[in-house]
């Protein structure tokens, strides 16, 4: 069995194009740009169709990177999985986390006992603008899992505890083209299609962690809430038109001193679940100890979700009925306040947009922690 050495580095951002950090912690030896798998950021954008701080963040960090391996951006673009998240409402501070993982001599003991955090990415092919919300996506995000897992050396689904994908979304020029090819898209809506991308792709986590009692139908997508992913988390941009696919676990193939756990809120203000994400990785938020925790903590991840039924825990909220604002802003701002009370930092990735991602008007959040 090899081994690996999985390391996460969270770095804060003055914007979206701010690369000074990740540049410094490569020229004091910090971070081997060799070594990294995927980066993770949060960038102050929309969240929208819109929010070009995704693109403009990838490219940003795909320069520098390209520069250091002796590659094209196109190349790094494809060697590491880039997954920029817009949108920090409220208190969520702006940064990145970068994922590394360096192969272990075979001659090298385990020193860790248990399992600890492991990593793998996976790419699916381009899809056409018709296929976005449909099988095809489904299938294709589930083969990228199975395949990350491979690459993770996660053998058992139980010890899976986030999946971060990566999706796209439909413009009026994508439309278009499928339409002149006599093919109809799942909407016409470019807002709407970020909804079904994400869903799909979620469904599509679902189907390869085995949490549907039967694959599921294009006709689900965006209709059977009851059908989800505990750990899924979905982002789409209008930067690719493939998924890309982080999974994250636990293995006995890993020596990192790191460890993940995850819960799912039933709702936007779940504490209960948040608490319980922290106890799964052996921390305590009982409102005294939130600083240590914080310092513990590498970060967390969350889904947020206006609950489409507009209610919360039998309240009316207006959070789906505000013309001036969108729900997944207000759902990112709710969830990230909660979040960051109880770990004690504001520097936490909170995705809005959580179709099939957890319960319906909840979410999956999961803890990458310093066991």
């Amino acid at each position: 069995m090899s081994l690996s050495s999985v390391d996460v580095i969270r770095i804060p951002t003055s914007g979206p194009g701010d690369t000074s950090g990740l540049i410094k912690l490569i020229e004091t030896g910090r971070i081997d740009p060799k070594s990294i798998l995927a980066i993770l950021g949060k960038t102050e954008g929309n969240g929208g169709v819109n929010d070009f701080t995704r693109e403009y963040s990838t490219v940003a960090l795909a320069g520098v990177l390209a520069s250091r391996l002796g590659i094209s951006t196109e190349e790094v673009e494809h060697r590491i999985a880039f997954v920029m998240s817009g949108g920090t409402e409220g208190v969520l501070s702006p940064h990145i986390t970068v994922f590394t993982r360096t192969p272990l001599p075979a001659s090298q003991a385990r020193r860790t006992e248990g399992k600890r955090l492991s990593i793998g990415i996976a790419h699916t092919r381009e899809f056409r603008p018709e296929e976005l919300g449909r099988r095809a996506q489904i299938a294709e995000t589930a083969a990228a899992v199975r395949k990350a897992m491979t690459e993770a050396a996660i053998s058992d689904v139980a010890d899976v505890h986030f999946v971060q994908v990566k999706c796209p979304l439909l413009t009026s020029e994508r439309v278009d083209a499928a339409e002149a090819r006599g093919a109809g898209t799942v909407t016409k809506s470019s807002y709407a299609s970020m909804g079904y991308s994400r869903g799909a792709s979620a469904l599509g986590v679902a189907l390869a962690l085995g949490e549907l009692a039967a694959e599921p139908r294009e006709e689900d997508v965006l209709r059977r809430w009851d059908l989800f992913s505990a750990v899924a988390s979905s982002s789409a941009g209008i930067e690719l038109m493939h998924n890309v696919v982080v999974v994250m676990g636990n293995s006995v193939s890993s020596s990192s001193d790191l460890v993940i756990g995850h819960a799912v809120m039933k709702d936007a203000i779940d504490a209960a679940a948040v608490r319980a994400a922290l106890g799964s990785v052996g921390l305590r938020a009982d409102g005294t100890s939130n600083a240590a925790i914080g310092e513990r903590i590498v970060n967390i991840f969350a889904k947020a979700e206006a609950a489409p039924d507009g209610l919360v825990r039998g309240l009316r909220h207006t959070m789906l009925n505000d013309t001036d604002i969108s729900s997944t802003r207000h759902a990112r701002a709710a969830v990230g306040g909660l979040v960051a009370g109880l770990a004690g930092t504001t520097a936490v990735y909170v995705s809005g947009g959580a179709e099939h991602q957890g319960p319906a008007g909840g979410g999956p959040v999961a803890v990458i922690a310093r066991a």
